[in-house]
C-alpha cells in the first residue's frame, strides 16, 4: 500500500487568503481542490507537498453562469456539476459530454474544472512507485537527468491527458488567472508549455479562478472523441476535439475549423483547417482531415499502449468525429 507522507493542510476561505498563503509558505506548497490527481501523485512520491492549500471553502470559485455570449465556470465547480448541468448541456453540450467521460462518477464528484485544467502530465516512467523509478535511475521529471521516451531530449515529454482541455481550446475558451499583480486573462491554449516538468504557464503564486467559454454560434459544430482501454477510470490514450464552422446559409461548405489533439506531449496540438476553406463537408473531407492529423501528429511511447496503434486510432477517431457532425 502506498502511503501519504505527512503534510500540513490549510483551508482558506477567500482568494486573497489563498494568494497570501502561496506567497508565504515553503517551496513545496501545493494547491488542492478535489485531490483526485494530486493525492495519487503524492503517494507515488512523484511530486512533493509539505503544505497543501485547499480551495474547498473558497465559494467564489464555484460560480457557474451564463454572461452575454459566454459560459463562465469557476475553477472550483465539480466535474459532475458541469457534466449534468442543464445550463451547460443547453449552451455548450460538447463540454458536458467531454467532462462526463472523465474517469468515474466518484472522481467526477470530487474533481474540479480547475484541477482538470491543471492536471499533471503523465508518463509510463514517472507514474510508478519510487522503488520502480529508482530501478532505471529516474527521469527528467523524477530525480534523473535523461528522458527514457526521447533519449537525448532536453525537455520532458510526459503527456497532458485532460479531457476538458482539447474541447475548451476548440471552443476558443479563455482562463482568468489571479496573482499578486492582479488578474489576467489568457486563451486556454497558452496555459501550457512544451516542458512536461513545468507544463503550466503559471507562477507559483498564481491561481486559475475561472474559464470563459464562448457559446458556439449556430454554424459551429464541435465534438470530442477519446479512446482508452477501459471506458471508466482510465485516462485517454487518444483524444481529439474537432470543430467545423460552415458558411452561413451553406451548411455543407467549410468556412473554418480546427482539430485539437491531446495525449501527445505536455501541450495539445492545434491544427487549423483554413487550407480546406470553401470545400464540401463530406466523406472526402473526413479523409483529408484525418490525413492531415496523421501526418502532423506523432504519438510517443510516453503512455501505455503502442504508439503505432495510437497513431492509426487517432486518424480513425478524426474521421468518426467529422462524420458525426455533418455526414
Amino acid at each position: 500500500m502506498l502511503r501519504l507522507q505527512p503534510f500540513e493542510l490549510v483551508q482558506p476561505e477567500s482568494i486573497g487568503e489563498v494568494l497570501q498563503l502561496l506567497s508565504t509558505h515553503a517551496e513545496h506548497v501545493r494547491i488542492i481542490s478535489g485531490g483526485t490527481d494530486l493525492v495519487p501523485n503524492l503517494k507515488l512520491g512523484s511530486i512533493k507537498g509539505d503544505v497543501l492549500v485547499s480551495l474547498q471553502r473558497v465559494d467564489e470559485l464555484k460560480n457557474l453562469k451564463e454572461a452575454d455570449t459566454q459560459l463562465v465556470i469557476g475553477a472550483g465547480v465539480s466535474l459532475h456539476t458541469i457534466a449534468t448541468s442543464k445550463l451547460v448541456q443547453g449552451t455548450v453540450p460538447v463540454l458536458a459530454d467531454a467532462v462526463g467521460k472523465i474517469a468515474s462518477p466518484q472522481i467526477r464528484n470530487m474533481g474540479t474544472l480547475g484541477g482538470n485544467l491543471c492536471l499533471d502530465t503523465r508518463c509510463r516512467y514517472i507514474n510508478q512507485s519510487e522503488f520502480i523509478r529508482s530501478s532505471f535511475g529516474g527521469c527528467l521529471k523524477s530525480d534523473g537527468d535523461r528522458c527514457h521516451v526521447v533519449p537525448g531530449g532536453s525537455l520532458c515529454v510526459a503527456a497532458l491527458s485532460s479531457d476538458s482541455v482539447p474541447v475548451l481550446i476548440a471552443l476558443g475558451a479563455d482562463v482568468d488567472i489571479i496573482g499578486p499583480e492582479g488578474e489576467r486573462t489568457i486563451p486556454v491554449e497558452e496555459l501550457y508549455t512544451k516542458d512536461g516538468v513545468a507544463h503550466i504557464a503559471l507562477s507559483s503564486d498564481e491561481v486559475v479562478v475561472r474559464a470563459r467559454v464562448p457559446i458556439p454560434a449556430a454554424q459551429t459544430r464541435i465534438t470530442y472523441r477519446k479512446w482508452a482501454v477501459r471506458k471508466s477510470i482510465d485516462f485517454p490514450l487518444v483524444s481529439v476535439a474537432v470543430r467545423i464552422d460552415h458558411i452561413k446559409g451553406s451548411p455543407d461548405i467549410l468556412e473554418d475549423g480546427r482539430v485539437v489533439v491531446g495525449v501527445l506531449g505536455p501541450q495539445p496540438k492545434i491544427l487549423r483547417l483554413s487550407s480546406l476553406q470553401g470545400q464540401p463537408i463530406n466523406e472526402e473531407m473526413a479523409h483529408k482531415v484525418a490525413g492531415i492529423v496523421s501526418r502532423r501528429c506523432t504519438p510517443l511511447a510516453n503512455v501505455p499502449y503502442s504508439e503505432d496503434y495510437r497513431k492509426l486510432r487517432l486518424a480513425v477517431e478524426v474521421k468518426r468525429a467529422i462524420r458525426s457532425l455533418f455526414i
